[in-house]
């Protein structure tokens, strides 16, 4: 019998990536779900989560006491999906949840946690509407406030443009959040825009958008938006000879892993993010040599590092409040809710603290992307 060794690879890579997440362990064990997008447009930030939040279970478990099972679920960025693959970790024994990744899906799955009692801590749903009226609702990722405050500021404060273009998603709650604090702190201290365009999701052509802001002669063009767009943005502008300054927030985080993205016209584009897979110190070299074995040789973002420190906030929190697998959902919410009052945590995103509102305070960082890696603003 001959066999197919291409297919015979790719079911033992299916295997892998599904055994990351249900591997059997002793009944104590403290269960999490993850929900995110592991297949589908956002599948980068989704999957970026999942191995990262792994990378910090294997850990965990490898230092013995109380282990860490994750329960994951697709959601395919889709908030009816997300409010599914939430049922599903449920029903699997979660007692809190690291998610979801995206915003939108989000908003709803925390609406259905929070009548329920279930903690949850998103790795990276930014939007100031995820913990709106919640106490059980918390964050790692800046909120999207704070990343349009910043740009701002570091625009300013460097002066890396003196007329500024915004392209933004005005169906996305993410990007129309970083919007909108960027222009009211740009009003504040001084910043001139000169041409603010928008799509939506079902976008695929950006000529008008880019040319509005050529033509509005823009010298920085402020992207708070994913990757994606900004991938053919990037390729737009390349094709009408403009090349200003381009800033993006940390959706922007994971463009140079994009499958037949030519990483070159993203040299000089410069973006907020917590984390670089590039950093020397032996911390991010370890974990990103970790989340590569797991991962199939993928360099992490800052979607996954927000994922691993999420799970160990959640863990060590769990610890201070005597939280095992034997704890109801809702007797660990209440729990958790309370240490995170106090909690301080120094990961790999920085050193955190939380408000009783949700938010996570940690300071961002700029980076400049240059030839297929990222190098601190200013270096």
């Amino acid at each position: 019998m001959k066999f197919n060794k291409a297919l015979v690879a790719m079911i033992l890579a299916i295997v892998m990536v599904m055994g990351l997440c249900t591997a059997a362990m002793a009944e104590d064990a403290l269960k999490m779900g993850v929900i995110g997008p592991f297949t589908g447009a956002a599948a980068i930030y989704g999957n970026a989560c999942k191995y990262g939040a792994q990378v910090a279970a294997d850990e965990i478990n490898a230092q013995g006491g109380l282990q860490v099972q994750l329960l994951c679920e697709d959601d395919e960025h889709d908030p009816e999906k997300s409010v599914n693959a939430y049922n599903t970790v449920m029903d699997q024994g979660a007692q809190m949840i690291v998610g979801t990744t995206t915003t939108t899906p989000c908003i709803a799955v925390s609406a259905v946690a929070y009548e329920e009692r279930v903690f949850m801590l998103t790795p990276s749903a930014s939007s100031a509407k995820v913990p709106e009226g919640k106490d059980n609702m918390y964050q790692v990722c800046f909120e999207d406030p704070a990343m349009g405050i910043f740009s701002a500021q570091i625009i300013t404060e460097n002066s890396l443009g003196s007329k500024v273009a915004v392209i933004y998603n005005n169906a996305d709650d993410y990007s129309t959040g970083i919007y909108q604090n960027f222009k009211t702190k740009s009003e504040e201290l001084g910043l001139e825009i000169v041409s603010e365009t928008t799509f939506t999701d079902e976008t695929t052509d950006f000529s008008v958008q880019v040319t509005a802001a050529k033509d509005a002669g823009a010298d920085l063009v402020f992207l708070p938006i994913y990757y994606t767009p900004a991938s053919m943005i990037l390729q737009t502008a390349k094709g009408m000879d403009y090349a200003p300054v381009f800033f993006g927030v940390d959706g922007m985080d994971g463009i140079l892993a994009m499958e037949g993205f030519d990483a070159s016209l993203a040299d000089g584009v410069i973006l907020l993010t917590p984390f670089s897979a590039f950093s020397e110190d032996e911390h991010t070299v370890d974990f990103v040599a970790k989340y590569q074995a797991v991962s199939g040789g993928e360099t992490p973002n800052q979607f996954a590092a927000d994922a691993y420190d999420a799970v160990y906030a959640l863990y060590n929190a769990s610890l201070a409040a005597g939280i095992d697998g034997s704890t109801s959902a809702e007797d660990a919410c209440e729990k958790l809710i309370e240490q995170f009052a106090t909690l301080q945590y120094s990961g790999l995103t920085g050193d955190m603290t939380w408000t009783s509102d949700g938010k996570v305070s940690k300071l961002p960082n700029a980076y400049v992307i240059k030839d297929g890696g990222y190098v601190a603003y200013g270096e």
